[in-house]
């Protein structure tokens, strides 16, 4: 699957990062996990400091799909707000989801210190805003949620959004302390270094092609003919799971992204937050390390690569527009415009583990805005089912829920 289009910010700040070799050989392994992006780089962490013999495996560069398009504010908020999530699938499991994905902030912080990044994780607050005056009763009735579940947030006024912030046109909104941003792409590309030097093995344009049961083992061949025998395989390839699980458990779509040139004046307001709002398709966002604007949204229903790929320039102006109407003194000047594919699901939950189709086998999906967060979630799931034990989120985020 085509998942992005354009050139993403990322790819052309950091470039090529590492190379890696495509398999040519025969290997036996304990893990393999299955794609090259964040997610996959976070796993293959999690298992080398766990001490599996693991082996990771991308059909592409790595890190150049959804990786690279990635927006990568990291928050506990997720898709669905907390208090309507409790009335989906409960009380105990919505606020154990929410508190998970806070925590993975706070983790993700500890493994950029431990393999010394320079991928810029920054501590930032979220704000997540009422786009419109009938979004406030709700805004209201998730800001009582959230503070019940022991989150440190509160309610800013359409006047102190202005004088704080410099947004206009808002209906109040709640600030929350907890959130951070990175650079996905380069982060990812340090995990594995990092983890190369201590034993993982990693191979990118190496196809999975056919995976075949045995007696304790899954032997799995890539496009080059090797073969892999591995006692589990781990898949983390995001949006491309649509096509390899044969039920519905996740709609595609496209999101739109603008990175401005670079221009202090215009990121110091939002310098210090990741920025939401309840529109539907809601927008996204804040500034990058270099002092440079970022701003997503225009989500449309995926079809097709080139109907999505179509849509962009118009999306791009859609987007500069919006960070006009909201900072109505700033002029965005829009230096690069990218299209990417990503997944919703019914309750904006993640698909994180296994499936009856797949023997020996884990599946960790991040989707949704939290798609970092949760792949941090599924570092300590799969460790934990690695080892033989329950997780008490196992049911939360199972296929078939």
């Amino acid at each position: 699957m085509d998942l992005k289009s354009s050139e993403p910010f990322w790819l052309v700040k950091n470039g090529l990062l590492d190379s890696y070799p495509s398999l040519k050989e025969d290997m036996e392994c304990e893990i393999l996990v299955v794609g090259g992006g964040i997610t996959g780089a976070l796993i293959a962490h999690q298992c080398i400091a766990d001490g599996y013999d693991t082996v990771l495996i991308d059909k592409r560069e790595i890190g150049y799909g959804s990786s690279s398009a990635t927006t990568a504010m990291l928050q506990y908020e997720i898709d669905v707000p907390l208090y309507k999530l409790c009335k989906l699938i409960g009380a105990e499991k919505a606020l154990s989801s929410y508190i998970a994905c806070s925590e993975a902030i706070d983790q993700l912080e500890d493994i950029s210190q431990e393999i010394a990044s320079k991928a810029g994780f920054v501590r930032k607050e979220s704000l997540y805003f009422a786009a419109k005056r009938k979004d406030v009763a709700g805004l209201k009735k998730e800001l009582e949620a959230r503070a019940a579940g022991g989150f440190d947030v509160e309610w800013i006024s359409k006047e102190d959004l202005s004088q704080r912030f410099g947004l206009e046109k808002t209906y109040g909104g709640i600030l929350s302390q907890q959130g951070a941003s990175v650079d996905a792409f380069c982060l990812l590309h340090e995990l594995l270094a990092y983890n190369h030097k201590r034993g993982l093995r990693v191979f990118d344009r190496t196809e999975l092609k056919k995976v075949r049961q045995r007696k304790g083992h899954s032997l799995c061949t890539v496009g080059t003919g090797a073969k892999i025998q591995a006692q589990k395989v781990v898949y983390c390839v995001g949006y491309e799971s649509k096509s390899m699980i044969k039920e519905k458990f996740v709609d595609l779509l496209s999101t739109y992204a603008i990175v401005s040139e670079v221009d202090a004046d215009a990121c110091k307001p939002i310098r210090n937050l990741l920025v939401w709002n309840t529109d539907t398709p809601y927008i996204y966002m804040r500034c990058t390390d270099d002092g440079r604007v970022l701003i997503g949204g225009g989500d449309e229903k995926f079809s097709n690569p080139k109907r999505r790929d179509a849509l962009l320039a118009r999306k791009a102006r859609k987007l500069s527009n919006s960070f006009e109407r909201l900072f109505p003194k700033r002029t965005f000047y829009t230096d690069f415009s990218w299209t990417g594919t990503f997944g919703e699901t019914k309750d904006g939950l993640p698909y994180i583990g296994p499936h009856q189709d797949f023997k020996n086998a884990y599946f960790v999906l991040g989707f949704g805005g939290n798609g970092i967060t949760f792949s941090v979630v599924g570092m300590e799931m799969l460790s934990f089912w690695l080892k033989g034990k329950v997780h008490p989120l196992q049911e939360a985020f199972a296929f078939g829920r």
